[in-house]
């Protein structure tokens, strides 16, 4: 569910802001941004609840939680009421993630967990798959129902799951010389959900404000100042939303930073054929939904097909050949894209491209981060592989907003809105270079590790 929402989502956005109209596309980003936000957010605080009470817990309470929130956002009056009901919604889902992953690793024997991991990605990659017909099918009828189809889900989850899910244990423990009795940083998760929302909110209004305006600066000065606070109070509270001993694992914290950049790429890459689709094109949902699908069509077959090559060569050349030919369809949409180009020799070859990238990358990360961790750690790990995936997402989103401006407005004339795409793509192949460079810094298992 939590996955497939996000690709729901953004297809149905351009109907939600007709709803609302007149709603503007920074305004809008908000529906998707606050998910990430807050997700991000409570990842870590989640999968640290989920090693202490028992994933099996955590993850009935996240789809409690997440299926009444799909109520509420259904029954949204207006935008802001909407990103307050996709807030409470992603606190459910910062449940769910980390603790069926940690359901997962518990379940699995060692020499069986990597390609675990593998299969957990391929399903999200199916409902990444799924997740544009779907939500262009339902836009069709109404895009309330992008969020009512949660419901039926939710509840047979509830009915199913206690029966279902094997125990794991109560509390987890582990957690070094940290005393198990201090509550979660509640404190460090607000200042953390704070200096993201504040970096988005300078970013998606800098076209509105100006890059000089005393708003964006003090916004952007504001997300750096808390971030530092934050890591500062990571470094000492007992439980911290972020456990820096972690980012010390070899081999977890460079995949973790690859796994930030790469969903940069990945959001600003997503949102912009949704919009091209419905700005440029002037496409329904619906066949928005069918153009973007064949991209993520191709990542579950990769997602585990690629685990006996990451093994040989190493988790960070895969992750980087995957991050060069999701590059290679970026590069053929700033080469081709324009308003009369058709989807067969336009769109479709780059989805293709970079589906085949997300496939080979975004798996092949996860596996080599969750992989360095030792048992005790795989939810709040997990949670932290998670959260640095959501800001990535918070950044992408953001940053494209921020390159297309004004180009929602029908003041655009086709040359200025193509210019505004085109620079959205070329900050998209730089976060993507990044994260190629990032890939090459995770160092291969020792033979030992290799299973």
């Amino acid at each position: 569910m939590s996955n497939l929402d996000v690709f729901i989502v953004n297809v149905a956005l351009p109907e939600i802001g007709d709803h609302f109209a007149p709603a503007s596309l920074s305004s809008l980003s908000w529906v998707l941004n606050a998910y990430a936000v807050i997700f991000a957010a409570l990842l870590v605080p989640a999968g640290g609840y989920a090693d202490r009470t028992g994933p099996k817990r955590a993850y009935l309470v996240g789809t409690t939680v997440f299926t009444l929130a799909s109520i509420l956002c259904a029954l949204a009056p207006d935008v802001w009421t909407l990103v307050a009901a996709r807030a409470v919604q992603a606190s459910g889902a910062a449940l769910l993630v980390p603790s069926s992953l940690g359901l997962l690793l518990a379940t699995a024997p060692p020499e069986r967990r990597v390609p675990a991991v593998r299969a957990w990605t391929a399903i999200s990659g199916l409902a990444a798959a799924l997740g544009p017909v779907a939500g262009g099918l339902l836009t069709e009828l109404d895009w309330r129902w992008v969020f009512l189809v949660n419901v039926p889900v939710g509840l047979a989850v509830l009915i199913a799951a206690p029966r279902l899910i094997p125990a794991t244990g109560g509390a987890v423990t582990g957690r070094g010389d940290r005393p198990e009795t201090a509550g979660p940083d509640v404190l460090g998760a607000v200042v953390l959900t704070v200096a993201i929302a504040s970096l988005a909110l300078g970013l998606v209004k800098s076209d509105d404000w100006g890059w000089a305006s005393g708003g964006v600066v003090g916004t952007l000065v504001a997300a750096l100042v808390l971030l530092a606070w934050f890591v500062l109070r990571s470094a000492r509270h007992p439980q911290p939303v972020l456990p820096l001993p972690l980012l010390r694992v070899p081999g977890f914290s460079s995949a973790t930073l690859a796994n930030v950049l790469f969903a940069v790429a990945f959001a600003a890459m997503l949102l912009s054929a949704v919009l091209w689709c419905q700005q440029a094109w002037h496409w329904s949902a619906l066949r928005t939904g069918l153009a973007i699908a064949p991209g993520p069509l191709v990542v579950p077959a990769l997602a585990i097909g690629v685990g006996p090559i990451a093994r040989r060569v190493g988790a960070g050349l895969v992750a980087a050949s995957g991050c060069v030919v999701f590059a290679a369809g970026i590069a053929w949409w700033a080469w081709q894209m324009d308003p009369d180009t058709g989807y067969a020799a336009g769109m479709l070859p780059g989805m293709l491209l970079t589906g085949i990238g997300v496939g080979l990358t975004l798996p092949t990360l996860v596996g080599a981060a969750v992989s360095a961790l030792p048992p005790q750690s795989f939810s709040t790990g997990s949670g932290v592989v998670t959260m640095a995936r959501q800001v990535g997402t918070v950044l992408g989103i953001s940053m494209l907003v921020a390159a297309l401006g004004s180009s929602d407005d029908g003041g655009r004339d086709a040359g200025a809105m193509l210019g505004a795409f085109d620079d959205g793509w070329l900050l998209t192949l730089l976060a993507t270079a990044a994260a190629a460079a990032a890939c090459l810094l995770i160092r291969r298992p020792r033979p030992a590790d290799e299973s």
